[in-house]
């Protein structure tokens, strides 16, 4: 299958209005650091909760590019407007774009 990828290069920053993240790590990855805004469902989570992936056009995220690229196959052939990130939130942190944590630690990519 054919997965829509984009590098980081290929994605503005910041990002524009209208374009969606939608991060699929597991939860503890998600709390280590994450892009500001981005839904979270977690891969495992992702039949259960559809409902919760964003309308319009949705950047997929991961660690670096895998599960994405999984998911945004899958939800490409559910119709979805979706591309995935190569190289993820790896490539986002060395890049220094802007992340957030839950707590008091500073972002990082676990």
């Amino acid at each position: 299958m054919n997965v829509p990828t984009v590098a980081l290069n290929g994605v503005p920053d910041p990002l524009p209005e209208g374009l969606a993240v939608l991060d699929v790590r597991e939860q503890v990855e998600w709390d280590h650091g994450h892009i500001d805004g981005a839904v979270h469902v977690p891969l495992g989570e992702l039949p259960q909760r559809l409902a919760d992936v964003p309308d319009g056009q949705t950047l997929v995220v991961c660690k670096a590019g895998g599960r994405s690229a999984q998911v945004t196959g899958w939800l490409a052939a559910q119709g979805y407007d979706v591309v995935n990130l190569d190289g993820g939130m790896l490539d986002w942190e060395a890049a220094g774009r802007p992340m957030v944590s839950v707590g008091d630690a500073p972002p990082q990519v676990v």
